[in-house]
């Protein structure tokens, strides 16, 4: 317990500069509302060893110029546990945020619920999560950080309930602690980064790193926009294809620009968000985030160009309600064969995913860009692309399913695929003829390196 850093250790981390907030009346009751014989002596050993009269400490701070409202656990405050003075602080910092507008960064270290209060300190949990849902519900965003440890309800509802969801190397997270846990139970299972790869946390930050990390979170999650992002300039050729088979071939070229370089070329920074918060995650298919593009702060949904898996639906459909809860307008690039159709996909329930991220981009209030950047392949890609707002490249294409397996559906020969191909009429410039697209974006060098001025496709 001695190694671990105290609360306002962790606050010297990311801010030079903290104002507590005022404490709420302590109670009086003797030995707490339970009268547990020696608990207030615990609670007087717990205040002589941290210097702390509470599990928390809540203030108010800048970080990397961002004011933001801090919530830091002490765990050497009874292991940082939650009995009802707790849950007053915690309520009274949440309302704060909200009277101030400003976002809310637990810096969680607790074990979990109070026993010497009983079921009393459980029912923390109840007035945490409304604190919480209120918050969310002004449009206020929450970031936690994880420190060893973080486990019970404090990981419940502070934790995993945050937007993003960030942890300090080898820190214990877990619902169960260690004593309470299976005898026979993987402890790798149970640690920050364990968390991150079932898609549970964002991202683990090294100490050093956190402040820079926090700050830079903190700043995009705040800037609101009602403008609609514009699309990204077309990185590969300017030339449309001829014909269908060639759109086709153009969009699987392997050295076709995928979406990471038009990540790259439209952000001045970016953040990841990682998983979906239902256990899965899908880095090789769906990368998902916020970025600086002209100033402002745009969130985007972007497919790699590999078949999407049900995470990565619900990664895409994750980042699009939070980006409309904040105001944040929404990129999404689209560019898959289509749904990852394995029969694992189906266990984890590809259906589901996909209608989650429809119903996701049709309620969305916040502004949705669409840019086709590669294959548009059937319902996995028509997904996260927004209804009228939709643009391509000239090396893409967008198919209600694959030439070949058209195809083969038609019970037509494999000479006929290209035939097929130009049926479908798939290429960008039909795209814009069809209404499907509004237009095939021009190539960097087109529109002076912004990509701003999208180029209307000629139509056929």
């Amino acid at each position: 317990m001695t190694d671990r850093p105290s609360a306002r250790q962790t606050i010297a981390l990311v801010t030079d500069a903290f104002t507590e907030l005022p404490s709420p009346t302590p109670q009086s009751a003797p030995d707490g509302p339970l009268g547990w014989p020696g608990y207030d002596a615990a609670r007087a050993r717990a205040a002589a060893r941290t210097g702390e009269r509470e599990s928390v400490v809540c203030g108010t701070a800048e970080v990397e110029g961002t004011r933001a409202v801090l919530i830091a656990f002490e765990f050497g405050f009874l292991g940082g546990s939650l009995g009802r003075r707790t849950g007053d602080r915690l309520e009274a910092a949440y309302a704060y945020a909200r009277e101030h507008h400003l976002p809310v960064v637990p810096l969680v270290a607790t074990g979990g619920s109070r026993m010497q209060e009983g079921m009393l300190a459980l029912t923390q949990l109840q007035r945490v999560a409304r604190a919480s849902a209120l918050t969310r519900q002004a449009g206020l965003p929450q970031i936690a950080v994880l420190r060893d440890p973080t486990t019970g309800g404090g990981w419940a509802t502070l934790g995993a309930g945050a937007d993003v969801v960030l942890a300090l190397p080898g820190a214990q997270v877990g619902f169960a602690g260690s004593r309470v846990r299976p005898a026979d139970a993987d402890p790798a299972a149970y640690t920050a980064e364990a968390q991150v790869a079932v898609g549970a946390a964002d991202a683990v930050v090294r100490p050093g790193e956190l402040r820079a990390t926090l700050g830079r979170w903190l700043r995009l999650l705040t800037s609101r926009s009602t403008a609609p992002a514009p699309p990204p300039a077309a990185l590969g050729t300017p030339a449309l294809p001829a014909t269908g088979w060639d759109a086709v071939r153009r969009a699987r070229a392997p050295e076709r620009p995928r979406a990471a370089a038009y990540l790259d070329a439209y952000f001045t920074e970016r953040v990841a968000i990682g998983g979906d918060r239902c256990g899965g995650t899908d880095p090789d298919g769906m990368l998902c985030g916020f970025g600086e593009h002209g100033g402002r702060t745009v969130a985007y949904a972007a497919q790699t160009g590999a078949a999407t898996r049900p995470a990565g639906f619900r990664t895409a459909a994750r980042l699009i309600r939070l980006a409309d809860r904040l105001g944040i307008p929404v990129l999404t690039l689209v560019d898959t064969p289509g749904a990852a159709n394995d029969a694992e996909a189906e266990r984890q329930g590809a259906g589901a995913a996909i209608a989650d991220l429809f119903g996701a981009v049709a309620a969305a209030r916040t502004p949705v860009t669409t840019l086709v950047i590669g294959e548009g392949g059937s319902g996995g890609a028509l997904a996260p692309a927004a209804p009228g707002n939709t643009w391509a490249t000239p090396d893409s294409y967008f198919s209600v399913i694959a030439p070949e397996l058209a195809a083969a559906i038609l019970k037509r020969p494999a000479h006929e695929v290209e035939r097929t191909a130009d049926q479908l009429r798939i290429r960008p410039q039909d795209l814009v003829e069809l209404g499907v697209v509004r237009g095939v974006v021009e190539t960097a060098a087109g529109t002076g390196g912004g990509g701003d001025r999208p180029g209307g496709g000629p139509p056929v």
